[in-house]
């Protein structure tokens, strides 16, 4: 007999944009949550999301939100995190599931220690590999998280009983979820997330900075457009990401210039040889990657 899928009775949402409209939209189309509070920092935000229905009561304050919420989720900017658990702080039990869905963790789970202090077992960090370029409570999908990663990153403080429970939630929205340490997490995203977005965001900036970018930018096709996607994602979220992950960012970016520098160097030495061997090198680990990617998904 199949396990009853876990159910709440209220889901206090705090930021009703994308990824928080769209787990609000997922737990009530999986029946797993029978009412959902939500606030966001622009009333307007708020009531657009209880308009659509991602919510069914529009909260004045965070504090409000949590009131009677036995699931917390935090889809505030990293940057916000310190100040939302310190809003909220004074309403979590330790019957309260509380999670976020940073792409970061050791910056949000520092500020869970520092605010939450004898309840952090409470908070349960989580990454959902989701998302769109497009921002706001206007493209919220219940379907955004389905068949999708989610990472958790338990401290060794977590309740069990609470990671029990965050990860009943996320399988019950048809996620793959796994488990990492904090430090795993950052190091693995600053590597295949957040450097990408860097180098599509200088890719548009050096273009956009010449003198004929306007034109080499017409005459782009599905390549140039695949790759530089990411680069229309929202700037305040992405900022704070990048700030947030800084050390492994930046350590990321030193070893993709040894990489591009590597290439140059074949060029300009005249080495189609070596410059091959650098391509093949790139399209095999683009291969492997791809096939093990599908593997797993199946």
């Amino acid at each position: 007999m199949a396990a009853t899928p876990i159910k709440f009775e209220q889901l206090g949402l705090i930021g009703c944009g994308l990824m928080g409209g769209s787990f609000a939209l997922a737990m009530k189309k999986a029946g797993l949550v029978k009412r959902v509070v939500g606030y966001s920092k622009s009333p307007s935000t708020t009531e657009r999301a209880r308009q659509m229905g991602v919510i069914d009561v529009e909260a004045p304050s965070a504090l409000l939100a949590v009131s009677g919420a036995d699931l917390v989720l935090l889809a505030v900017p990293v940057s916000a995190t310190e100040a939302t658990f310190k809003a909220i702080r004074h309403l979590i039990t330790r019957d309260t599931l509380v999670m976020d869905v940073g792409s970061t963790k050791r910056e949000v789970i520092d500020a869970a220690r520092r605010v939450l202090k004898d309840q952090v077992g409470v908070f349960v960090p989580a990454h959902p590999i989701a998302g769109k370029e497009l921002a706001g409570v206007e493209h919220a999908d219940a379907e955004l998280y389905t068949g999708r990663q989610v990472i958790l990153t338990p401290i060794e403080r977590t309740l069990t009983v609470q990671l029990d429970k965050a990860q009943q939630v996320w399988s019950a929205l048809g996620c793959n979820v796994k488990q990492m340490s904090p430090e795993a997490h950052d190091a693995a995203y600053a590597a295949v997330s957040h450097l990408p977005h860097l180098i599509a965001f200088a890719l548009m900036n050096a273009i956009h900075d010449q003198k004929q970018g306007q034109e080499f930018l017409s005459l782009a096709g599905p390549g140039f457009r695949d790759f530089t996607r990411i680069a229309a994602s929202d700037p305040s979220v992405w900022r704070d990401i990048l700030t947030s992950n800084k050390e492994e960012l930046l350590a990321q970016s030193k070893q993709f210039q040894r990489a591009l520098h590597a290439l140059e160097v074949a060029i300009s030495a005249g080495n189609p040889d070596a410059l091959e061997a650098l391509i093949d090198t790139a399209s095999s680990a683009r291969a492997h990657w791809r096939m093990s990617a599908t593997k797993s998904q199946s």
